[in-house]
């Protein structure tokens, strides 16, 4: 535990663990070379999402996969789907704010999708543009958009020209990464330049905070990548070896529940096994380094030091960190 309360910085890439085994085909990495850097010195794992039986009337758009995630990851989500009722639209839901609910944390959220956008600001974050964030930069003009992004975050959290100050503007900055859409030939191009993009963002993350500076020590970074709604093969990116085979059978009784499966001491049935976001930690003297080598399915499933964790536990490990919040579990 550290001595002092850390600042956190959050990147979410919805959608982007769909690109990995894509771009790990295409050869050299697939120019992912700054997340794989980034989970060799992290500590790397899963959290597990639970799919509603039905879903909130979003009229097409696809962002209601990235509102149905952002729910479990900010812990709203029996709010937004209530037990034995129709679910709520986001814009109607009523849930105390971030502040009250984590002795007064101070949150940010960075996006460019509207329906994120108001459904933070429900929740009590100050919400920006990503292209305005970018542009109110006070980093070198010459520096690069993702550069003066990580660099204006890293400002609203205290840190500046490599040293930690006494106060800081925000707790926790919350990064929305989003893919861009494309279609036809350039299907594939847009898909290596959206993993791209995310990799130059850690790739900032990582030159802002270097080992063994004062911002290493007080910064708490988490890389969350999810598949959003490529969810379709359940027995691909699954937790469970042979389920299939297990399905009706006995031996499944013998497993016992995995705490992923159960919040506040219940058991949920809407949790899946397959498809978890992906989730690599790290903060200096803070976090444990694990045998994990590459930001990947495979490889955290192998060489991960944690297992799966229940995404709506994410904020408040975060806030734990933050000491907005008391441990939960081991």
């Amino acid at each position: 535990m550290a001595d002092k309360p850390s600042r956190a910085l959050v990147l979410y890439a919805a959608g982007h663990a769909a690109l990995l085994p894509r771009a790990a085909a295409a050869g050299g990495g697939g120019g992912k070379s700054h997340l794989d850097a980034f989970a060799a010195l992290a500590s790397c794992g899963f959290l597990s999402l639970r799919t509603p039986a039905t879903t909130v009337n979003d009229g097409g758009d696809k962002s209601s996969d990235t509102i149905l995630e952002l729910a479990q990851l900010l812990d709203v989500y029996d709010g937004l789907y209530p037990a034995e009722t129709a679910p709520v639209d986001p814009q109607d839901l009523l849930v105390p704010k971030l502040s009250e609910r984590f002795m007064g944390m101070r949150a940010a959220m960075v996006t460019n999708c509207p329906a994120v956008n108001s459904f933070a600001a429900n929740l009590g974050f100050h919400v920006f543009g990503t292209e305005d964030f970018a542009a109110q930069s006070g980093s070198d003009s010459g520096s690069s958009k993702d550069t003066r992004v990580i660099s204006r975050a890293l400002g609203l959290l205290g840190f500046s020209e490599g040293g930690v100050q006494d106060s800081s503007e925000f707790d926790l900055v919350f990064l929305h990464v989003a893919t861009e859409n494309t279609v036809g030939k350039l299907g594939k191009l847009g898909m290596r330049t959206d993993l791209n993009r995310l990799d130059k963002l850690v790739a900032a993350v990582m030159e802002a905070a270097p080992a063994g500076s004062p911002v290493a020590a007080r910064i708490h970074v988490s890389v969350v990548l999810s598949y959003g709604s490529a969810t379709g093969n359940k027995e691909q990116a699954c937790l469970i070896v042979n389920s299939s085979t297990e399905t009706d059978s006995d031996l499944k009784l013998l497993r016992p529940r995995q705490s992923y499966t159960m919040k506040a001491g219940k058991t949920l049935d809407d949790v899946r096994n397959h498809h978890p976001m992906l989730l690599a930690q790290w903060q200096e003297g803070v976090t444990r380094s694990d045998l994990a080598k590459e930001f990947s399915f495979e490889e955290f499933i192998k060489h991960a030091g944690n297992f799966a964790m229940l995404a709506e536990r994410f904020l408040h490990e975060i806030a734990f960190k933050l000491w907005k919040a008391p441990k939960y579990g081991a």
